[in-house]
């Protein structure tokens, strides 16, 4: 039986795992899982995995590295105790020489002994914080994903990886913003404080009701538009890369690591294990 979201938002972390990895749950993780990190996910053949760590290396913004698979091995055994990245993301995208061939939402028979598998932190993971902050978000409220553009902000390049830092959009009253700044930043691995608020127009976007990823919002005049740099930038520079397979999560749709979301450095919470 499918599970709705709203059951799921009850759920604990083993269950939440098993109604996923069961086909049982395929939609976006916004506010599942709270207290645990939520991650992006980039899978590659292991000749391209050294030049996307330097990738992310050099863009810790959008690319918070916090685990890596061994070679061929599906299981993330530093993210948690049974993790399995062929199964345990709601939804995958497949990219082939940089161009997006497909969606599914199990990997099994892709899978291959030469892949290595990329974790990367997510900004859902301080939405929880900013949730009980009692800071509204308009993505959270209407059960949609959030809206990501493509910035004028370009990345480091590392090998064939490069291209422009995508962002997200949620929109701040004036009288909060210095708080979701401060309280974002407490999260290094899931982007850290904002990296623009104000005029979008600064950073290369001119339309916010045309995201090019997630869900239109509402453009709430009254409040401020901060935008956080995001996990699809590496989706960007994989397309740019024109590498012969990669595998990355569907925007919105993240694993859901055991680690503890506000963790300093990727450790699995001995809680979840």
């Amino acid at each position: 039986m499918t599970a709705t979201y709203q059951e799921l938002r009850r759920s604990d972390l083993p269950s939440l795992r098993r109604e996923i990895r069961a086909g049982h749950y395929a939609k976006h993780t916004a506010g599942l899982g709270p207290g645990f990190l939520q991650t992006n996910l980039a899978i590659m053949p292991e000749a391209f995995a050294l030049d996307f760590m330097r990738f992310c290396q050099r863009n810790p913004k959008p690319c918070p590295l916090v685990g890596v698979s061994d070679t061929g091995n599906p299981m993330m055994v530093t993210l948690g105790a049974d993790i399995d990245i062929r199964t345990d993301v709601p939804a995958y995208n497949i990219y082939e020489n940089g161009k997006l061939t497909g969606s599914r939402e199990d990997i099994t028979d892709i899978w291959t002994d030469d892949l290595v598998a990329f974790a990367l932190g997510c900004s859902f993971t301080f939405e929880r914080a900013l949730e009980e902050a009692g800071i509204p978000q308009w993505h959270i409220d209407h059960d949609t994903t959030v809206p990501m553009f493509r910035s004028n902000i370009e990345t480091v390049p590392a090998g064939p990886f490069s291209g422009k830092t995508v962002v997200s959009l949620r929109f701040i009253a004036p009288e909060r913003l210095d708080e979701v700044i401060a309280i974002s930043r407490r999260f290094p691995l899931a982007h850290g404080a904002p990296l623009h608020w104000g005029d979008p127009e600064k950073i290369g976007i001119t339309d916010l009701g045309a995201p090019e990823w997630g869900d239109p919002c509402e453009i709430e005049e009254d409040k401020i538009p901060v935008f956080w740099a995001c996990g699809v930038t590496p989706q960007v520079a994989i397309e740019r890369a024109g590498i012969p397979l990669c595998i990355t999560h569907k925007p919105g749709h993240m694993l859901i690591t055991d680690i503890a979301e506000d963790a300093e450095v990727p450790v699995r919470n001995p809680r979840a294990a």
